[in-house]
């Protein structure tokens, strides 16, 4: 008899923890009658099992590789600078390693700009860096040595001319030697003069000739026109 107590106690607790308990029952049948409206605003873990909505997230599509797209950036944006700055590509001729007539160390460069004056000399060094393309050109103004950096690709530059070429292929890729008063060329306005001069009379020459041609196509045609 002493016994039967000990029993019953263990049996209250086992039945007061087990999940589908009377109380736990009475709970999710009153839960299932509760209207819909009122279901979707109780948390989930309140829900009889099973009742639950499921949430559906949205998902989205990975956004396209930038590695199958630009596999090199750096090549591509230079590209398509060099595109916009030099549309025609001469520039970029005229100071590629590949060109056979393109300028070197030594030659005498002339370049033009869109405000102030020309500036001839001759070329020390070629910085080859894609858009930041530049050359080192020195010459004498007033007799007194002055070097200046020109940006190939800038806007303000309008042209750059091959004014007179080295005789021989330099040794050196930077002719800073040229700074020493012992190799220093000194005053280079003759030699442009004389290539401008020259420049300009193949321009007049060409002018006479077309003009002439002109002149006989005119003639002609006044000819066969009176024929007829």
């Amino acid at each position: 008899m002493a016994s039967k107590p000990h029993i019953a106690h263990s049996l209250h607790c086992i039945r007061s923890n087990s999940p589908f308990s009377h109380g736990h029952i009475q709970y999710t049948r009153y839960l299932s009658t509760v209207p819909s409206t009122y279901s979707s605003r109780l948390p989930p873990r309140t829900l009889p099992p099973g009742s639950s909505p499921v949430k559906k997230i949205k998902t989205y599509p990975p956004p396209p590789s930038t590695r199958r797209l630009f596999p090199e950036p750096v090549s591509s944006f230079t590209n398509s600078q060099l595109s916009i700055l030099d549309p025609t590509g001469s520039r970029t001729r005229l100071f590629s390693r590949s060109n056979p007539d393109a300028a070197k160390v030594g030659d005498i460069l002339l370049t033009r700009f869109q405000m102030g004056e020309p500036f001839a000399g001759i070329c020390m060094n070629i910085r080859r860096r894609g858009v930041d393309t530049g050359i080192l050109l020195r010459s004498q103004l007033t007799r007194v040595g002055t070097e200046l950096w020109v940006k190939v690709y800038s806007p303000r530059v309008t042209g750059v001319e091959v004014v007179q070429r080295r005789e021989k292929r330099a040794r050196r890729a930077r002719l800073y030697y040229l700074r020493k008063p012992k190799h220093d060329r000194g005053n280079l306005s003759g030699i442009v003069d004389a290539y401008l001069r020259e420049r300009r009379l193949l321009r007049s020459g060409r002018a006479q000739a077309v003009g002439s041609a002109k002149g006989r196509d005119a003639n002609a045609q006044k000819k066969t026109a009176r024929k007829n």
